[in-house]
């Protein structure tokens, strides 16, 4: 009999790159558990507002009451103060929320990306008991060790991640993102057999909101 688990890793990647007038999320709809395809139609990201969207990868079963428990939340704030969170308040919002199971932690990597009241990216990410980060442009999930460095050499012109702040500069186009996003998750569906199938981004600017999907690799 082997040895029982109450979590499973479902693969995927999600990653985000937040420029001066906009945001831009992207995630491939592949589930997976081991060597099986679940699913080939679900995308890892989530509209949480107008401003602001929640993607993740990890365990799915987490993925959806995680987003559960941010949605309630984000109603109550609602009926209390009638408007909704903005994008800040929704990254410190996560912070109590993962904290709260940190004695039997979601199995989750989590993104919140979106605009500031200025129009101005925001993208912070989250290890499993709810420590935020804060960057420029962010991966995780099953291909971030093939994803980030590619936007390493290609945003940051960094030399690590642990001693400098990973910062997209300020010359980086919403057009130019969206090529380097769908470049990296091509390279990274060719290597990488837990990302595939599509790729969606989402594109938030003050203008509104725009969803692009790609093909990748089915095999």
């Amino acid at each position: 009999m082997g040895d029982f688990s109450p979590y499973d890793d479902n693969g995927g990647t999600v990653a985000a790159i937040a420029g001066q007038d906009y945001v831009l999320i992207a995630c491939d709809s592949r589930l997976s558990t081991g060597s099986t395809i679940l699913s080939r139609f679900t995308p890892k990201i989530y509209p949480l507002s107008k401003m602001t969207v929640f993607a993740c990868s990890g365990f799915h079963a987490d993925v959806l009451t995680l987003i559960k428990n941010l949605e309630v939340r984000m109603k109550l704030f609602i009926h209390e103060h009638g408007e909704e969170m903005s994008t800040k308040a929704v990254m410190a919002l996560m912070l109590p929320t993962l904290y709260g199971r940190r004695f039997f932690p979601f199995y989750v990597r989590p993104i919140v990306a979106g605009l500031d009241r200025d129009g101005k990216g925001l993208v912070a990410s989250y290890d499993p008991v709810g420590t935020p980060e804060f960057f420029d442009y962010v991966i995780q999930g099953s291909g971030e060790n093939l994803v980030h460095p590619f936007l390493h050499n290609q945003i940051g012109a960094k030399r690590t991640l642990s001693d400098v702040p990973v910062q997209a500069p300020p010359g980086l186009t919403l057009d130019k993102a969206v090529k380097l996003l769908k470049d990296a998750f091509l390279a990274a569906a060719e290597r990488d057999v837990y990302t595939g199938d599509t790729v969606t981004l989402v594109a938030m600017t003050a203008k509104g909101t725009e969803t692009m999907e790609y093909q990748l690799r089915r095999d």
